[in-house]
């Protein structure tokens, strides 16, 4: 499979594309207003304990609270040398609290080095760990530990016995160690000159930390654009193209350092064709927006991304087949499955999902297309987990999910319909108008009042000679004078009394706006 970096540098963002087979695969988009924080690490104070939920809400200096579960408070360094707030002395060894005691422990103001492992989205702050570890590009690094781990996806016993001799030899004490997929074949003075790298950024870390007085950032891990080429950039990358200069003398300047035999991988685009274009990735993103996806042959997919899951609806469409409903389902559901696993990557969606793929009667089609997502999963690096398909159709599944999905990056809920997609009918309205109207007049006893509405509000209660306004104002023996205001939302209308000189809109509204 042909692996490609494309990464579009805008004054206002950097996008960064990877494509399979000329496929765009996975797309990640950063900008100056909203700086990555997974990875980085964060002097925190406990806020509050909730052992209801086995969790604690940490002040991290920002404006959400950091989500620190019990399970991620693991081995890790006090916040400071001899701070041992809330913790008896012997419980620890040179400097390292041990795990059953950190739990037990936490209360409120106790101060804790944490590492952001999930970026807050929506209303949820970020979700940290205890559990500190200090990425590099073929070693991470883990203060407290005493442990040496290797990639699973280096197989070679021997391989796995000369890297863990490496690791032995150039290890310091009170650290532990895993050794990354891409150290294969790495010479020991390659992974000295990676781990002096990132025991300087935890040095670093320490001094920072010790220097804080208050909740804040200790350490900031590297930019989405540098941690793609960290641990994406590897020989299996056919190309990594950029548009900017700037970033491409960054990028060459930081492999020649790490993997210069990749240097030559590295190039420049040039022409006046716009680099997103040439690659046909800026299609690709506008169909990945799209509430609805076309497969080939005619079936299509409908997303629907909700705050509690995500559903996914498989169609025919204008699929037939030559053959049988049950082999056309398959087919359909097949290709479906293919296009799915490509979409969650693409989209970064997280959570819980629900795909209704259409029904087919034999279990070993159901198998088939069970088989048929796995399969297709298998290059996504965010962890996964996917059920057979259910009684009802249904296969549930979930995902890893880290950062906002890419809908939520590039759209903003709509300011008319909150989010929802709909918005009220006329009809609803102009009901919720005439009984606001009616409590208006009964408990005032007023008999004139001036509204302020949207125009294509008032447009139809005042069209035809026997309008609704007169029948509103016949009915409640009020007067209303209407007036229509630019970028009222259709609901949206202000009341004026004029013989108490002043908005009395909220007075008589049934739950307050």
């Amino acid at each position: 499979m042909k692996q490609d970096i494309i990464i579009n540098a805008a004054t206002s963002e950097a996008r960064i594309a990877l494509l399979e087979d000329d496929i765009l695969m996975e797309l990640y988009v950063e900008r100056p207003e909203n700086e990555r924080m997974v990875g980085s690490l964060y002097r925190g104070t406990v806020r509050k304990v909730m052992s209801s939920i086995s969790a604690a809400f940490i002040d991290i200096g920002g404006h959400q609270d950091a989500f620190l579960h019990f399970s991620d408070v693991g081995s890790s360094k006090t916040e400071r040398s001899g701070s041992t707030d809330g913790l008896e002395r012997e419980e620890i060894n040179d400097g390292i609290v041990r795990r059953k005691q950190e739990v037990r422990d936490l209360k409120n103001g106790l101060e804790i080095l944490v590492q952001v492992i999930k970026e807050p989205i929506g209303r949820k702050g970020p979700r940290v760990t205890a559990q500190v570890s200090i990425p590099g590009r073929f070693l991470v690094l883990i203060p407290g530990e005493s442990f040496i781990g290797i990639s699973r996806k280096i197989s070679s016993f021997n391989e796995k016995r000369r890297l863990k001799a490496i690791a032995n030899k150039i290890l310091p004490a009170g650290y532990g160690l895993i050794i990354r997929t891409l150290a294969l074949d790495k010479s020991d003075k390659t992974l000295q000159a990676d781990l002096n790298r990132v025991m300087n950024n935890w040095r670093k870390s320490e001094r920072t930390l010790s220097s804080l007085k208050e909740p804040g950032l200790v350490y900031r891990d590297m930019s989405m654009t540098s941690s793609i080429i960290r641990d994406l950039f590897s020989p299996d990358v056919n190309s990594l193209v950029v548009d900017s200069q700037k970033m491409h003398s960054e990028i060459v300047n930081y492999v020649d350092d790490v993997a210069p035999n990749l240097a030559d991988k590295i190039s420049l685009h040039k022409e006046k064709t716009p680099i997103f274009d040439k690659y046909n990735i800026e299609r690709e993103i506008e169909k990945c927006l799209s509430r609805k996806i076309w497969l080939s042959g005619g079936g299509y997919l409908y997303f629907d991304q909700t705050e509690a899951l995500i559903a996914i609806d498989v169609n025919s469409g204008r699929f037939t087949g030559k053959k049988n409903h049950e082999e056309s389902s398959l087919n359909v559901n097949l290709a479906a499955a293919r296009e799915i696993s490509r979409q969650l990557r693409l989209r970064d969606i997280g959570g819980i999902i629900v795909i209704d793929y259409i029904d087919m009667m034999e279990e070993k089609n159901r198998k088939k297309v069970f088989d048929e997502m796995r399969h297709s999963m298998r290059m996504d690096r965010a962890r996964w987990d996917i059920a057979p398909i259910g009684p009802f159709g249904l296969m549930e599944m979930t995902r890893q999910r880290i950062r906002p999905s890419l809908l939520y990056t590039f759209r903003e809920p709509c300011p008319n319909c909150r989010g929802t997609g709909l918005v009220p009918s006329m009809e609803t309205v102009v009901t919720m108008l005439e009984r606001w109207v009616k409590r208006f007049g009964s408990k005032t006893g007023e008999r004139r009042v001036t509204l302020t509405v949207n125009p294509d509000v008032k447009s139809y209660l005042t069209e035809g000679i026997y309008s609704r306004l007169a029948k509103i104002m016949w009915k409640n023996k009020v007067y209303i004078a209407l007036i229509a205001k630019e970028g009222f939302k259709i609901d949206e209308f202000e009341a004026y009394s004029s013989k108490q000189r002043r908005e009395v809109t909220d007075e008589f509204m049934i739950g307050g706006r």
